[in-house]
């Protein structure tokens, strides 16, 4: 019979594991990031710029396969890291510039879409991105992979109340606009004020009935009847467009 991998084995939540040159490139890139060790091909690490003080382990892509989950695009290299320093809201909205968008997550799991969300709103230039803790994916390869090196560049606050922190935000003078397919407005009627708040919910059951009437304005994207509606990680992409250009 074969041995089951231990979780253990792909990293933890206090020492993630990245892989692939982007995610990885990003993360040593980062004055912010600790990383603890290194695996790497010998062709990966010609190209890589690994610190002196970072321990590196060569290794054939077989073996770095087994660092990682099943089928990972380790691309030959991989690292394990300190999950970045915890970013607070209070902190995220007083630094905020007076024209600023900010992108707020209802219980978005998928560590794909959030990874695919990140490089949005880094592309975009987004203030930060807003989760609730307990109902988002940790900071981990899935997402760095995802993200391809905006991880690094993106302040991810994570909350523990999501309503009281849309209250916050509202406070901070930020205008709420949830995302939802039965809206009666268009996003671009919706929007308006110089500091934006972009709320979307998960795919499946979208936004829960407490962060609707948590916002000020309920929007939808006018896509046509072809499609029922976007993957999340694409309607906040085509979100955050309509934003920058308001």
């Amino acid at each position: 019979m074969a041995r089951k991998r231990s979780h253990h084995q792909h990293g933890t939540a206090t020492r993630p594991r990245f892989w692939g040159r982007h995610a990885v490139a990003a993360a040593l890139d980062n004055p912010q990031r600790k990383v603890l060790r290194a695996w790497t091909t010998r062709e990966a690490a010609e190209v890589m710029q690994f610190p002196k003080d970072v321990p590196v382990t060569l290794a054939e892509a077989p073996d770095l396969g087994r660092l990682v989950p099943s089928d990972a695009p380790h691309q030959g290299v991989v690292i394990e890291v300190e999950p970045l320093e915890e970013v607070w809201l209070d902190d995220l909205l007083v630094a905020a510039p007076e024209r600023a968008v900010l992108l707020v997550l209802d219980q978005v799991t998928d560590p794909h879409n959030v990874g695919a969300i990140v490089r949005s709103a880094a592309a975009f230039g987004v203030v930060g991105l807003v989760t609730q803790d307990r109902h988002s994916p940790p900071e981990g390869g899935v997402v760095a992979k995802a993200a391809s090196g905006a991880l690094e560049r993106v302040a991810w606050a994570r909350v523990v109340n999501l309503a009281r922190a849309l209250d916050d935000i509202a406070s901070a003078g930020f205008w709420r606009i949830g995302l939802t397919g039965d809206a009666d407005t268009d996003l671009k009627d919706a929007l308006g004020p110089a500091r934006v708040a972009l709320v979307l919910g998960a795919e499946g059951p979208g936004l829960r009935h407490n962060t609707r009437e948590h916002c000020d304005a309920l929007a939808r994207l006018p896509i046509g009847d072809a499609v029922e509606s976007l993957n999340v990680s694409n309607a906040a992409a085509v979100a955050l467009y309509a934003a920058s250009i308001n």
